[in-house]
């Protein structure tokens, strides 16, 4: 079993509401690793590519990417993620409402790691960020990417 590690989470999100559920989430179940929000592409794509007020972000070990986002699509944000050499090893779990056929097979035709539906109910929402987290902390092996 993997020694427990603290990792670098970056929660792509618009909505005030979801971003307040995943920092309760976190707290709720002593989550140790360090969440940071941005709250759309463009914003994604600045903090990972460390421009823009975000020459000091740390690379994430973890993407948590909602779909709708405004001004870049999150759709674009995983495309333009995988699609760069120094970013594509980063995890990407996309985490949004939609249901969609379409949106589940575009995600996974991008290279999405998990596609996970975020359940309305508080309790379901905390059970589904904490697996995420036991998953990605606790059972891959995840790459030194800086």
């Amino acid at each position: 079993m993997n020694e427990m590690r603290w990792i670098d989470v970056l929660l792509v999100e618009d909505d005030p509401g979801d971003i307040l559920l995943t920092k309760e989430a976190f707290e709720l179940n002593k989550v140790r690793n360090k969440l940071h929000v941005v709250n759309d592409g463009e914003q994604a794509m600045a903090f990972l590519r460390r421009e823009e007020g975000y020459e000091d972000a740390p690379r994430p070990d973890l993407i948590l990417l909602d779909l709708n986002l405004p001004r870049k699509d999150g759709r674009e944000v995983l495309q333009d993620i995988k699609g760069d050499e120094e970013l594509r090893r980063i995890p990407v779990v996309v985490l949004t409402t939609s249901e969609a056929e379409e949106d589940i097979l575009r995600s996974y035709n991008l290279h999405a790691n998990a596609y996970v539906s975020k359940p309305v109910d508080f309790e379901q929402f905390i059970s589904v960020v904490r697996r995420i987290d036991d998953f990605f902390v606790t059972v891959v092996k995840l790459p030194s990417l800086d």
